[in-house]
């Protein structure tokens, strides 16, 4: 049923409610959607309703990768759920993990002015909320108070975005209470390292070797007993990416994810006149102008490193296709979010019954079994 119910709803996202949503402030619309979705994910019957609408199963999906076995691997990125609470809904619509923040020690309300923008014509989204969050401990709280149901559930730590936070130094101290403040939580399975968020004070200072190490190894003598994957940025060449993932092999580091936004207003996926329409905002760039670059050091990590590390590839996923291009090249899980705002919340089940498709079409078993088969 999966795959009717799929087709229909996208039909009704994409002819009715995106152009509603689209007329309205975009931050204001992510607002209601997570409190549509908090709702949904506060009841066990509203939740195995939406799994009979949009979730998909499959064998050839799963997959075990550092001890955690993925039911399928489509994940649900950070920086949409900031503050968690859409996490309890995400798997039942179909998501085979998802990450909450970035969440930060401190509260952030976010950067000053324009947070959010769309370009659809790029589809594509200008991101500058910087950080925003609640902090740690009321997200922890909300978290604890949440029914996963044995979902897969990461948590993204990022530098607290405030002005008392100036130095890499202090970063890094900051890093490392946010980690200890969800040490023990038993409904998470596995931590986010984010250094490449580009909105805020510090910048990506952490994307340099030099200073990736220092805050690894701080990192590494939390002693935490969960896999970290860190997220990487977009538009760093292959050599600086290269040492960062050599680096956080060697210090514990269970994989890496591919990759964050971008800053280039040049870059060709970008619609020239959408961009000039907001030249004087700031903020960096989601969505398809993402893809070839984060396909580009899918491709490069993992010919350098093959399976010593676990690729998620990130950026641009809009259907079946686009997942299955990142995974052929190296990539064994996957996430999204800017797609399914334009696509629709049946999305990962869409993408999910398209991926079996797929590998049925090319003879693989399991999605393990095509991994970097393209990557040659």
């Amino acid at each position: 049923m999966i795959f009717p119910l799929s087709l229909f709803t996208r039909a009704l996202y994409r002819g009715i409610a995106k152009p509603i949503f689209f007329r309205f402030d975009p931050e204001k619309v992510h607002n209601q959607v997570s409190k549509v979705g908090e709702w949904l994910g506060s009841d066990k019957r509203r939740r195995a309703l939406t799994r009979k609408l949009w979730n998909y199963d499959s064998p050839k999906l799963s997959q075990t990768l550092s001890g955690i076995t993925f039911n399928n691997p489509v994940g649900f990125a950070a920086g949409f759920d900031y503050d968690g609470h859409v996490a309890a809904i995400l798997p039942a619509v179909g998501f085979g993990f998802n990450t909450v923040g970035t969440v930060t020690y401190h509260a952030y309300e976010g950067n000053p002015g324009l947070r959010l923008g769309r370009l659809p014509r790029s589809q594509s989204l200008l991101v500058n909320k910087g950080f925003k969050s609640e902090g740690a401990g009321k997200i922890r709280l909300r978290l604890r108070l949440s029914d996963f149901e044995n979902a897969i559930i990461g948590i993204s730590i990022g530098s607290s975005n405030v002005l008392k936070i100036d130095t890499l130094s202090k970063a890094i101290n900051d890093y490392c209470a946010g980690f200890e403040v969800f040490r023990n939580e038993s409904y998470l399975t596995y931590f986010e390292l984010n250094i490449s968020c580009p909105n805020t004070k510090l910048g990506d200072g952490f994307s340099l070797p030099k200073n990736f190490l220092p805050l690894i190894k701080s990192v590494q003598n939390l002693q935490l007993q969960k896999p970290i994957f860190v997220k990487m940025p977009n538009e760093k060449p292959l050599d600086i990416q290269e040492a960062l993932v050599k680096i956080g092999i060697e210090h514990g580091i269970s994989g890496f994810i591919f990759s964050n936004l971008v800053k280039d207003r040049n870059n060709p996926v970008l619609n020239r006149g959408e961009v000039s329409k907001v030249k004087g905002y700031q903020g960096n760039f989601s969505g398809k102008p993402t893809f070839e670059n984060s396909n580009r050091t899918i491709a490069h990590i993992y010919n350098k490193f093959g399976r010593n590390t676990i690729i998620v590839g990130c950026g641009g996923i809009f259907n079946a296709r686009d997942a299955y291009t990142k995974i052929k090249l190296g990539a064994s899980l996957v996430q999204l979010i800017t797609g399914m705002i334009f696509e629709g919340p049946q999305l990962a089940g869409q993408i999910n019954y398209g991926l079996a498709q797929l590998l049925k079409r090319d003879g693989y078993q399991n999605i393990s079994e095509a991994i970097g088969q393209g990557s040659g």
